[in-house]
C-alpha cells in the first residue's frame, strides 16, 4: 500500500466484474467457473488479477469491496 490507499485504482473489466459478483454470492471457484463457461484454473487467475488490480488479499475483502461498491451506488441513485 502506498500513500496510505488501501485499494487499487484500476476498474476490473466487465468479465472480472462477473467473477467478483459470483464471488460475493458465496460461489466456490468450480461454480463460479460452471456459470461463466471456463474452469477453474481461469477463475483462479482472474481472482489472482483482481486482487492484485484492486489491492485487496482474499475473498473476503473482495466481497466487502463489492458490497461497498453496490451500497455507494444505491446511496447516488
Amino acid at each position: 500500500m502506498f500513500g496510505g490507499e488501501r485499494y487499487g485504482k484500476r476498474n476490473p473489466s466487465e468479465r472480472e466484474s462477473r467473477v467478483i459478483e459470483l464471488v460475493a454470492r458465496g460461489l466456490k471457484n468450480k461454480e463460479v467457473a460452471d456459470e461463466i463457461g471456463t474452469t477453474e484454473h481461469v477463475v483462479k487467475n482472474y481472482l489472482r488479477v483482481i486482487y492484485d488490480k484492486l489491492g485487496l488479499w482474499n475473498r473476503v475483502e473482495l466481497a466487502l469491496w463489492y458490497e461497498a461498491r453496490r451500497y455507494e451506488q444505491i446511496a447516488r441513485a
